[in-house]
């Protein structure tokens, strides 16, 4: 026992390094501001952005969406696969323990031997000392990963509650571009059976009721379009709900208003990207783990000291003196020639390394993009905004000249038709813009790595 002491003691003396490179933080280089215009730098809550938009309903359809998404549950067991595989990878810490027991009984008809009963039990323990870090390495290599499947978590949460309110605001545009089409429908008609009159008292063509009845068949056809498109996104609602697809028809069939959004918004800085979104952390996370893992291979090339003994008991019967023996001591491996393997795979998991690396630069400027995307499509949508809405007040205005001159006799039909077909264009394009001003705000937020809270 005494021999064992100093090999201990220097066991205990070397258990503290861990061979390989230490894992540093990326130092990344950000730019001070956003090149898009109607934003501030003032920070913006995030976690729940959708409740921004003072919509009951959408805040409902999100809160449930994040608790019941099939998405967000496959997350979620990924991310409890990540923390039992670390519990699997740091039991290679700890020694391992077998206990043993058998029973036999034989006969033999030569000698005086005749039947005999023999019991064995035993105990074997076996611990790898983690001398150079190889499982230290490995464990900060899951804990890494587990770090990496909750951010996967945290992007699965941000796309889900972008999408849920995408396809809320594609369902009240729909909805929006059928009244629009019904408002105009009433108009034409009623243009259709003035025009009628009028051909039928010899004022005007025939030529003047088949253009009217034409406008009205037109605008007709699309009121179809427009009732699949928002069925089909009442659909993708209830999917995304974990229901099934008609679950959410009699609830969302009713007509509502488009949420809601200001024309300016704060968004911070662009730093803040690194910390705030899911994907940047993930990548991190990877490149975390991917770096710990080189010191995995590493630990390799050194050799692997263990401690084993051994317990056992024999005897031929339970109540008798049994033969007992243990045994205890420690031993080496050391992998001396390996075909240069060892050192490959060291160098394959550095190569692995750099890979994740530019995978995570890749990562922060696709999503300094995303932002920029957003932050422009938002501003400039705004200003198309305004633009349609003067043309829908200088149409509706023209409408009621053009039909009032009609009606009077002074001008043609045609002028009438332009001025409908102007109108109902413009009014259809100002309810896209409304919804559109809402699909880049969300798609702003997205960018920004909203929609999760610790």
């Amino acid at each position: 026992m005494n021999s064992i002491a100093p090999w201990l003691a220097s066991v205990a003396l070397l258990a503290g390094c861990a061979v390989g490179p230490n894992y540093q933080p990326p130092q990344t280089v950000m730019p001070g501001g956003w090149a898009g215009s109607s934003v501030t730098s003032a920070p913006v809550e995030l976690g729940a952005w959708w409740r921004q938009f003072n919509d009951s309903k959408l805040t409902a359809l999100v809160d449930e969406a994040i608790k019941a998404n099939l998405d967000v549950q496959f997350a979620e067991a990924r991310l409890r696969e990540a923390r039992f595989t670390r519990g699997v990878i740091a039991g290679g810490l700890w020694p391992a323990v077998d206990a043993s027991a058998g029973y036999q009984r034989s006969h033999s008809r030569q000698g005086q031997a005749g039947e005999q009963n023999l019991f064995q039990t035993g105990l074997d323990a076996l611990w790898e000392a983690d001398i150079f870090g190889g499982t230290r390495r490995n464990v900060e290599s899951t804990e890494a990963n587990i770090l990496a499947a909750q951010e996967g978590l945290r992007d699965v949460q941000v796309s889900l509650a972008a999408e849920v309110a995408l396809n809320y605001v594609q369902l009240r545009g729909s909805q929006q571009q059928i009244v629009i089409s019904q408002e105009n429908l009433r108009a034409q008609r009623h243009t259709a059976d003035i025009t009628r009159q009028r051909f039928n008292a010899g004022f005007v063509s025939g030529l003047d009721v088949a253009n009217a009845d034409a406008q009205v068949a037109t605008t007709e056809s699309v009121v179809p379009v427009l009732q699949t498109s928002a069925q089909q996104s009442i659909y993708a609602l209830s999917v995304l709900l974990a229901r099934p697809p008609a679950d959410l028809l009699n609830e969302l069939a009713v007509s509502g208003p488009l949420p809601v959004t200001p024309p300016e918004v704060p968004v911070g800085l662009p730093s803040e990207l690194l910390r705030r979104r899911p994907d940047i952390r993930q990548a991190e996370a990877q490149l975390h783990a991917a770096t710990a893992q080189i010191g995995v291979a590493v630990a390799d090339l050194f050799p692997k000291f263990s401690l084993t003994g051994s317990l056992s008991w024999q005897a031929d019967r339970l109540s008798s003196g049994a033969d007992r023996s243990w045994s205890f001591g420690p031993s080496v491996n050391w992998p001396i020639f390996q075909g240069g393997s060892i050192v490959a795979n060291v160098h394959v998991q550095e190569a692995l390394r750099d890979q994740a690396y530019i995978t995570y630069q890749k990562t922060v400027l696709a999503a300094l993009q995303d932002v920029e995307n957003a932050l422009i499509a938002y501003a400039k949508e705004w200003e198309h905004h305004k633009s349609l809405n003067d043309a829908v007040v200088a149409n509706r205005k023209a409408v009621e000249l053009a039909t009032q001159l009609y009606t009077e006799g002074q001008t043609d039909f045609l002028n009438v038709l332009q001025s409908q077909g102007s109108l109902y264009l413009s009014e259809a394009a100002f309810v896209q813009s409304d919804s559109s001003l809402s699909q880049d705000l969300i798609a702003l937020y997205k960018a920004l790595g909203g929609g999760w809270e610790d």
